[in-house]
């Protein structure tokens, strides 16, 4: 393939997945707001955000570079910069580099080294253990790998408290669960394109209908899940209601696309599920400052 000289700053920060990292990061904010009853302290939040920010988006970079032969051959990523030629992977690998120790420098001497280790951990989990094997492995694999992707608020509550607490646990588990569904949605949309590329998501491998029924169980289970912050006291009732309404209509577009599916539904459920997530994290949010 040709290179394209012409390399704008852009390209590097396309390759960090920018919208993928900003839903992360408000989950790490959030994670840092609940782990204490006053006011932040900012200069370790900040740290901690940049931090954190860094070493994600280092695992995007690589998960770009490991990808890219995939990526050419589907319509949702043709145009990434790797498969068109514009960045090689020597400088993409390098750029990552780069994230990475800068990340891991900041969390480890500004905040704190259980954050440094944990953000670590997550990194190598997304960009080495499912990018590059889960993922080509099992149909499982955004179960299994999701567990890098849930662990920004476990970072976010130890980057302020410097402890694992098992309420920083609950939010993961929260993103743990809700993962396949909102994952598996895109992929029953894109179920032509993984085939074509020889990925084996769970719609290639076991059909689409069975992927819609599993979407539609693991809605349940999210909604039970969602249900545990408040029976264990984290939370109150604002959050109870608010959790309860976006369940009630991520669990409307599960139905609907297992037993009233049209060509759009596939995608409206993935994109209602990031809607479901950032709300949740937002009520989260409200109902802590209205407790405290």
């Amino acid at each position: 393939m040709t290179m394209n000289t012409k390399v704008t700053w852009h390209d590097y920060y396309e390759m960090t997945k920018p919208k993928v990292i900003m839903l992360l990061l408000l989950t790490a904010l959030v994670g840092m707001c609940l782990s204490t009853t006053g006011a932040l302290p900012l200069q370790q939040a900040i740290l901690g955000m940049l931090g954190i920010g860094l070493l994600s988006s280092s695992a995007a970079v690589i998960n770009h570079v490991v990808d890219r032969k995939i990526d050419a051959q589907m319509a949702r990523t043709h145009n990434r910069p790797l498969p068109k030629g514009k960045i090689g992977p020597r400088n993409a690998l390098i750029f990552a580099a780069i994230l990475t120790i800068v990340g891991f420098v900041v969390l480890e001497f500004w905040v704190n080294r259980l954050t440094a280790l944990l953000t670590l951990a997550s990194m190598v989990g997304y960009a080495v253990v499912y990018t590059m094997y889960l993922k080509r492995a099992t149909p499982q694999n955004i179960v299994i790998g999701g567990l890098a992707g849930a662990a920004p608020p476990l970072l976010g509550w130890t980057a302020i408290t410097g402890e694992v607490h098992a309420y920083a646990l609950l939010l993961v588990l929260i993103i743990f669960t809700w993962t396949p569904p909102h994952f598996w949605a895109l992929a029953i949309h894109r179920e032509k394109d993984y085939a074509r590329a020889a990925v084996p998501m769970l719609p290639v491998t076991h059909g689409v209908e069975f992927t819609k029924t599993s979407v539609l169980l693991y809605t349940i289970l999210l909604g039970l899940v969602c249900l545990l912050p408040y029976l264990v006291g984290m939370t109150g009732l604002i959050y109870l209601v608010g959790a309860t309404i976006l369940n009630a209509g991520f669990l409307f577009y599960a139905w609907k696309l297992k037993y009233d599916s049209t060509e759009a539904t596939a995608m409206q459920t993935f994109k209602f599920s990031i809607i479901h997530l950032m709300l949740l994290f937002g009520v989260l949010l409200v109902d802590h400052y209205l407790r405290y």
